[in-house]
């Protein structure tokens, strides 16, 4: 099993150097939770406390929609997941987030990882990439569904985020790629 001093460096390796300080600190406020396929990590109407940070697995953050699942986000190993407005507002969020496999998930509570960015300048910006990252991915997933045809969407996800296609069940990739199972067969099998 990964220590917390273990995933402490892994998640300062992915993102952002850190002193041994700020390592052996972080370590200390980091929390492991472990799931099963299927479970859900974060429900609609709670609020999301901290970020997770994903060792093993893959989780999908999703909303319901005129009683339609959609798919948000799909996250795995060495990504983050947050309900971002949930999370700097602490008010309920819209969004849920359920593992598509079992699952090694480090929470990171927002109060204490505040609480260190504001004694440790390196811990502040390791907080302030996460930020910056869950921002441009949204940005880039925006942009890629107003200006992109559903081809170029796939081949973003392919050339960007290889596992999730290898991994996640199809109707979920259709609904992150906002396109139906039937048009998503169709953009695999044209580039066969």
């Amino acid at each position: 099993m990964t220590t917390n001093i273990e995933i402490a460096r892994k998640i300062a390796e992915v993102n952002c150097p850190l002193s041994r300080e700020s390592v052996h600190a972080l370590a200390e406020i980091v929390v492991c939770k472990k799931y099963r396929k299927g479970e859900i990590v974060l429900k609609a109407g709670e609020v999301c406390k901290a970020m997770l940070f994903i060792e093993k697995g893959l989780l999908r953050q999703f909303y319901y929609k005129y009683d339609k699942d959609l798919t948000e986000h799909i996250g795995y190993e060495n990504g983050m997941i947050i309900c971002i407005e949930s999370y700097f507002k602490q008010e309920p969020t819209r969004l849920m987030v359920e593992t598509l496999e079992p699952s090694v998930v480090w929470e990171l509570p927002k109060a204490q990882i505040e609480e260190l960015a504001s004694k440790y300048d390196d811990i502040e910006q390791l907080y302030r990439k996460f930020i910056e990252h869950s921002l441009i991915e949204s940005q880039i997933k925006a942009d890629a569904l107003r200006f992109e045809p559903a081809h170029e969407r796939y081949n973003k996800l392919l050339r960007l985020h290889p596992e999730i296609l290898k991994r996640a069940p199809l109707v979920y990739i259709a609904s992150l790629l906002q396109m139906t199972p039937e048009t998503l067969s169709r953009v695999r099998s044209s580039l066969l």
